[in-house]
């Protein structure tokens, strides 16, 4: 079996799905890429059992044909080849390659593409469409919110709520939560489901700037298609938290503010926290904030004053400048709006300005102040 490709275009490929690869492989052939070929059309998968990306290319082909070809070595004399046309040539008895470029030959011993595990099929399937944009701005608004924690594996992805023609990402690890919903979105059904971190990653990683994100989902799987590319990832099979149960629903104190000084201002005071709580104080009246900060184990303190507007009764509350710093980050109104009760309940951040189609909600939990 012969092909022969562009390496640029080969490389571009190859990159995309060595994303699936893990680090520590639990089988030898999961190092690999499978390159399946039919009628002079190269389908590349990897695979690291929990997460799979295939995509396809055309190629000038003499046959068709299966092969696993060691993932490593084969990037790395693409990265190390300038453009060109390559041949690659594999020998179907002992498996073993050799590619052909303008300055030599590199041999390199693959294996039974055969061996290689499975890619989960789309059977007994749910579909839902929806622009590849907003798909990128749902997971880059949550997924900095997901838990490490493998103790609560639900908290460890972003819990998709689809319901017809609106879709809701949330993420959560019970320190912060983020709650994004989409309304322009087409599908007949009404179900929830919990993508991994990994896989929302490498998807966020690949998506185009435009275009449409073919999803479908059964119980175990979620598949992504778009662009010749076919992302599949293993539901996390665990019972989401009740989320809507932490959101405080009387807040009388609001405090609206610029997004990018309270930002910027967080960021220096920060400077000056304990580094193990991060904490800020937050001393809040009509017209201005005061944040401060300090560390008492090396004697540092800091102090700034905003101004603000500010309704409700005067207020002092503890954050954790990284989490308010993170959540301004992904905010993307010029205002913002903290709604807060007391300060041992969480506080809810809000962008002033609302976008068409879209809703956002932030949830912070303070942190204790010290007496």
């Amino acid at each position: 079996m012969k092909f022969s490709i562009s390496s640029s275009e080969l490389l571009k490929h190859l990159q995309i799905a060595n994303g699936a690869i893990g680090s520590n492989p639990v089988l030898p052939i999961l190092e690999d890429f499978l390159f399946t070929i039919e009628d002079n059309q190269l389908t590349i998968a990897a695979t690291d059992l929990e997460t799979s990306i295939t995509t396809t290319v055309d190629v000038m082909s003499d046959s068709n044909g299966t092969v696993a070809i060691p993932a490593k070595i084969l990037l790395e004399t693409l990265k190390a080849l300038p453009q060109q046309p390559i041949t690659v040539d594999i020998n179907e008895e002992n498996y073993g390659i050799q590619i052909t470029s303008a300055y030599g030959k590199y041999k390199l011993a693959g294996e039974n593409g055969q061996e290689f595990p499975t890619i989960p099929e789309a059977d007994g399937v749910d579909h839902l469409s929806m622009q590849s944009a907003s798909l990128n701005q749902g997971i880059s608004k949550t997924l900095f919110a997901t838990s490490s924690d493998e103790l609560r594996p639900a908290m460890t992805g972003v819990y998709f709520q689809v319901d017809k023609n609106k879709i809701t990402f949330v993420a959560t690890d019970a320190h912060k939560l983020v709650k994004y919903t989409f309304t322009e979105v087409s599908s007949d059904v009404t179900t929830t489901f919990i993508v991994p971190k990994k896989a929302l990653n490498l998807l966020k990683g690949v998506l185009p700037n435009g275009g449409e994100v073919k999803m479908s989902f059964n119980k175990s799987n979620a598949f992504f298609e778009f662009d010749g590319i076919l992302l599949v990832c293993r539901l996390i099979d665990a019972r989401y938290p009740d989320y809507n149960a932490v959101i405080p629903v009387d807040n009388p104190n609001v405090l609206s503010i610029g997004r990018s000084d309270f930002q910027n201002s967080l960021k220096r005071i920060a400077i000056y926290a304990n580094k193990t709580t991060n904490q800020v104080i937050l001393n809040i009246n009509n017209s201005n904030v005061t944040i401060s900060a300090q560390d008492l184990d090396f004697s540092n303190e800091a102090t700034e004053q905003l101004s603000c507007s500010y309704e409700g009764d005067p207020l002092t509350i503890g954050f954790n400048a990284k989490f308010l710093v993170e959540m301004l980050g992904v905010l993307e109104s010029d205002d913002v709006k903290i709604e807060l009760s007391t300060p041992t309940r969480a506080g809810i951040l809000l962008p002033t300005d609302a976008v068409e189609g879209e809703e956002i909600l932030m949830l912070v939990m303070p942190v204790m102040l010290s007496n």
